[in-house]
């Protein structure tokens, strides 16, 4: 019975890919195979490392066992054929731009033709996998929020995506939209919390953690996260109405920091009247695993296969 099927997250600086079993529900963390990458390193050297992973996850459930592949990938990318789109901006496996994955993948893994390899865009396969199995499991409208490197984001409704309407923006994220003097992603980012940083005290940190650190005892750090929590919560307001969401989940580096900005922003809610659940990932960077792998039951590809070239 090939009742299995891997998902796989492609991040900035490492793969990581995992087996679900997807007709019972079931995340498999003992498949998990990973491996640390340089993004801007050769288009062969990228895609034998994502092999590499993929082969140890597949050793671990058995080729017999598998019904196949799906990717939770950074854009932009063509997530309805495969094909890598990377360029400009983005400073992050540019080697790969024009390469079709699947086909790339399936001459290093010795995959039969027809085997089901699909893509699908990190944010989204994030929420998909809070819904499946998280925090947003048996909630009919949700917004997931990735806080980190970028700013990610997707709204579902009854399981699905939903990348158009006017409940939504813009294909259904919300990282490009205008905010104070740039846009959200340049604010509610990690360089967005570090600039600010450096800014108010001349001090440049490498993460936001170490900030984190910090702001129990100085007032600046203490002040840039119930700053960061107040704003998340006055930029995501009027999008969380327009949508009704009920439960809006968080993922992503930031995410750690709930402690430090969550109250500000629950405060901030709560007087505008809002009604929704803030929950933190406690699946993190597995759930993109698992959205990803769901793209192999076929019965929910085919709801979302039409969306993908909106992502």
């Amino acid at each position: 019975m090939k009742s299995y099927a891997i998902g796989v997250d492609i991040g900035g600086t490492h793969v990581s890919c995992a087996a679900c079993d997807i007709e019972n529900q079931i995340y498999l963390p003992e498949t998990l195979s990973e491996h640390d990458l340089d993004n801007q390193g050769t288009k062969e050297d990228i895609l034998d490392i994502w092999s590499l992973t993929i082969q140890e996850t597949i050793q671990k459930v058995g080729m017999d066992h598998l019904s196949g592949i799906g990717f939770a990938m950074p854009g932009p990318f063509d997530y309805a054929n495969g094909v890598a789109l990377f360029k400009g901006n983005n400073k992050k496996y540019e080697s790969l731009y024009g390469v079709n994955v699947p086909h790339e993948l399936g001459k290093r893994l010795q995959l039969p033709d027809s085997f089901p390899i699909r893509f699908i865009n990190d944010a989204t396969a994030f929420a998909i996998g809070e819904d499946w199995i998280g925090k947003t499991a048996g909630t009919k409208r949700s917004l997931a929020i990735t806080l980190g490197t970028g700013f990610g984001s997707a709204f579902l409704a009854d399981r699905l995506p939903v990348v158009t309407g006017d409940e939504v923006p813009e294909n259904g994220c919300v990282w490009h939209l205008p905010f104070e003097s740039g846009n959200a992603d340049d604010y509610f980012s990690t360089r967005g919390f570090l600039n600010r940083y450096k800014e108010l005290t001349g001090t440049e940190l490498n993460g936001v953690k170490p900030l984190a650190e910090l702001a129990e005892k100085d007032p600046i750090a203490h002040h840039l996260f119930v700053d960061f929590g107040t704003k998340l919560a006055l930029f995501l307001y009027p999008r969380m109405e327009r949508f009704r969401v009920e439960t809006l989940v968080m993922g992503g580096n930031i995410s750690h920091a709930f402690h430090l900005f969550g109250p500000a922003m629950q405060t901030y809610l709560t007087q505008n009247g809002s009604k929704v659940k803030l929950e933190i990932s406690e699946l993190k960077e597995s759930a993109s695993m698992i959205g990803s792998a769901v793209l192999i039951d076929n019965q929910y590809y085919e709801k979302i296969k039409n969306l993908l070239p909106l992502m």
